[in-house]
């Protein structure tokens, strides 16, 4: 059992889960991954936010339970609809008799649809800015669609200056004993907010601005996201993070991306990289599509400010790891990248070029240099290789 409380009336009722192997069937969990549910008590009224993915439904029942501290909870506050936050919505209906559910209008769409509960009666309908009393404690909802889904909203309790974000600011990674940064190393739940922003979010960077921005006066001591620690003493880099991620905004370095069948676009890739690094660029990410997890791939291509991708041809086409890599960049829309390619070919040649640089225009990319080989590796290639280098090289304006 796993209750803490977080600040006065404000407790944790989430769970870990440490065998789900691909989040979103997927996205690799390397470290697992929290569902975070919080308790609100007031004087007059027990609140609970949010709940947990129904396999962990027992665990999660039972700290309710202690959280509430025998007290009847009265109100579900649904943020966010995912099934690994709401599925356990029929299960708290059925063990909190009378409980109100407390949603947006599309929230309560999505429930009727998800769950087929379909009584009116059960719930309550907020719009942007509403609160409701808990007694010397409330709640006030924000509407916040597309932070990732069009319902999502957050909760605010002004009196505990503290914000329920639903996805927002989360992580990948199970929580290992606290609950609350000042009580944890969280050094190692960063790269997992890279990787679960760029994953997960990364198509609605617009959207996580507005929110932002709709959020920004409100004083905060504690956000309670739906994934990894409670924010407290690192707020600020966390919410400097999110907007500098929904911004398109990047890190100084370069993410190279190449599918080789026989090793000979693979060479292309190792000398461009070898160059990069002579020509002082420090942090170098080179990824096999073959053998790359997506998730990596896709995280470090949207953490760093030079995108090189190149592939060998495949039947006309790109070599389908790649192919499928760069659909993922045009699914989230990335941008401001230093692009460049690179192709191989044995007697297709431009095919793979051409597939490239329709991926470049339609993402509003330009290439600032590319190359293409016939068949095999030579120096007449290898000096096209450090030229690309030198170019990307040049093109970069983060040091």
């Amino acid at each position: 059992m796993n209750i803490k409380e977080i600040t006065q009336g404000i407790y944790y009722a989430g769970v870990n889960d440490r065998v789900t192997q691909l989040f979103e069937g997927l996205w690799p969990l390397p470290f697992g991954v929290s569902y975070n549910s919080y308790i609100v008590r007031g004087a007059d009224k027990v609140a609970l936010i949010d709940t947990v993915r129904i396999d962990e439904v027992r665990e999660f029942l039972a700290n309710v339970d202690g959280a509430a501290s025998d007290r009847k909870v009265d109100y579900l506050v649904v943020n966010h609809m995912e099934p690994d936050h709401s599925g356990s919505i029929p299960e708290v209906v059925r063990a909190f008799p009378g409980i109100k559910i407390i949603g947006n209008a599309q929230t309560v769409g999505m429930i009727k649809g998800f769950y087929h509960l379909d009584d009116d009666d059960l719930y309550i309908v907020v719009k942007d800015g509403d609160t409701i009393d808990l007694g010397g404690i409330s709640l006030q909802f924000f509407l916040t669609p597309m932070v990732h889904w069009p319902e999502t909203m957050m909760t605010y309790v002004a009196e505990r200056k503290t914000l329920f974000s639903g996805d927002a600011f989360g992580c990948f990674g199970a929580l290992n004993g606290g609950v609350v940064d000042s009580e944890m190393d969280t050094d190692r739940y960063f790269p997992e907010m890279y990787r679960y922003y760029s994953n997960i979010v990364g198509k609605y960077g617009r959207f996580v601005q507005k929110a932002l921005e709709k959020l920004g006066a409100l004083p905060m001591e504690y956000i309670c996201s739906t994934h990894g620690p409670v924010w407290h003493e690192r707020i600020n880099e966390v919410v400097d993070l999110t907007a500098h991620l929904s911004a398109y905004k990047s890190e100084p370095g370069v993410t190279i991306v190449y599918g080789s069948m026989y090793g000979n676009t693979a060479e292309v890739a190792e000398e461009i990289a070898r160059e990069l690094c002579a020509r002082g660029v420090r942090n170098i990410r080179v990824h096999n599509a073959s053998v790359a997890s997506m998730s990596e791939m896709i995280s470090d291509a949207y953490r760093y400010e030079g995108l090189i991708v190149g592939s060998a041809t495949y039947s006309m086409r790109m070599f389908p790891p790649v192919e499928q890599f760069m659909n993922a960049m045009e699914t989230r829309e990335v941008k401001g990248k230093v692009f460049a390619a690179f192709g191989s070919f044995t007697w297709a040649q431009g095919a793979v070029l051409k597939a490239i640089e329709g991926y470049s225009e339609r993402m509003k990319m330009p290439i600032v240099a590319s190359l293409a080989m016939k068949q095999s590796i030579d120096e007449q290639t290898r000096q096209a290789a450090r030229e690309l280098a030198d170019k990307v090289a040049d093109s970069l304006t983060l040091k």
